[in-house]
């Protein structure tokens, strides 16, 4: 198959993140600028600058995953696609989901206008904040919900070839001719959970993962539909429009939980923006790197655990309708799965050497 690192010269890990750099610099030196403006004092300056820091390191921690995820997919889509998601994609997920998305949230659950609220979230960012942790639950449902239909549709596959957990891994794969078996899943996990709360709460958070479970299959839907569309019309067209979507929506998906959780760290929406901005230009040099540089054919267990991440990130946010779960244990999280896998992937290579020599 044709793709993106056939038409591109190999380059150095560091020239990857060139632009993940500068936008560091650019984005720490505003957050500084702003400290000082909101302040007036030099404490002032170096709390903001720490904490856009602080926010940069929390979004590339949860969302290293989703760069293997990315990664996952772009692979099978064509240069021009590719190129699309990195150069549209980074638009979107920065300004879409880092600023538009707060905005839009507040616009709903306060019925106000989107100048209303952006005027709400620079002069009254306590009675922002407020509006957003009240929308925590059906946001961690829907988010919930989505993110473990993506990890279980990787694992209930029956073509699926190669496994980690085999004892586990080797059972989905059995069941998976079991048509809506992962729905199945999903939808029980739900009730479970919709269980333990109370009231109104239930209904919100059995009503928010429904649409969260729709909105996957939707989405699997019309991908299917466009990307049929497009190859009738060229062959070449496989992984297109269909797959950007995808990619766009799981991107949402990924950034629900980073969103909600900086704002235990600061109420403005601005710090916010100029934190998690910098950790999603990480996340895409990272895409980039593993997609160029065939990170995922050279150590085969490392999807895996990427979408174990994914599984138990979901999970996590079902929890956080019920308790408080830091931010840091739900990175840790993340990365530990995805460091374990990375450390059998090099075992089993040099394991498996010699019949390659």
């Amino acid at each position: 198959m044709h793709t993106a690192t056939q038409d591109m010269p190999a380059r150095g890990m560091m020239s990857y993140f060139k632009w993940a750099f500068i936008v560091t610099i650019a984005g720490l030196a505003l957050g500084a600028v702003l400290g000082w403006q909101m302040t007036g004092t030099l404490g002032g300056m170096l709390t903001i600058f720490f904490i856009c820091a602080v926010l940069a390191v929390l979004e590339i921690s949860l969302s290293f995953d989703n760069a293997i995820v990315n990664a996952n997919k772009l692979k099978d889509m064509t240069p021009v696609w590719q190129r699309r998601f990195l150069t549209w994609g980074i638009l979107i997920a920065v300004f879409g989901m880092r600023i538009v998305f707060p905005l839009l949230i507040v616009v709903i659950a306060a019925r106000i206008g989107p100048w209303e609220a952006i005027v709400l979230a620079a002069a009254k960012p306590e009675q922002y904040a407020e509006i957003m942790h009240d929308a925590h639950l059906p946001i961690a449902a829907f988010g919930g919900t989505f993110l473990m239909m993506v990890g279980l549709s990787f694992f209930f596959d029956h073509e699926k070839d190669v496994h980690w957990v085999r004892w586990l891994e080797g059972k989905m794969q059995k069941y998976a001719t079991i048509r809506g078996i992962e729905v199945a899943v999903v939808l029980v996990t739900v009730l479970v959970f919709s269980r333990f709360l109370e009231g109104e709460e239930s209904q919100v958070f059995f009503r928010s993962a429904i649409w969260g479970l729709l909105t996957f299959l939707l989405v699997e839907v019309l991908g299917g539909l466009l990307d049929s569309t497009q190859e009738a019309t060229s062959a070449a067209a496989k992984g297109g429009l269909g797959a950007f979507l995808y990619l766009e929506v799981l991107d949402a998906s990924f950034s629900f939980d980073g969103v909600i959780g900086a704002f235990a760290l600061t109420q403005n929406l601005f710090v916010i923006a100029i934190g998690l901005g910098i950790g999603a230009m990480y996340v895409r040099s990272m895409t980039i790197m593993l997609v160029e540089k065939g990170t995922l054919t050279e150590y085969r267990y490392l999807e895996h655990g990427a979408f174990y991440a994914i599984i138990a990130l979901s999970v996590i946010m079902f929890m956080q309708s019920l308790i408080k779960i830091p931010e840091v244990i739900t990175g840790l999280g993340g990365a530990g799965l995805i460091g374990i896998s990375l450390w059998s992937s090099i075992r089993w290579n040099r394991a498996n050497s010699h019949d390659e020599a």
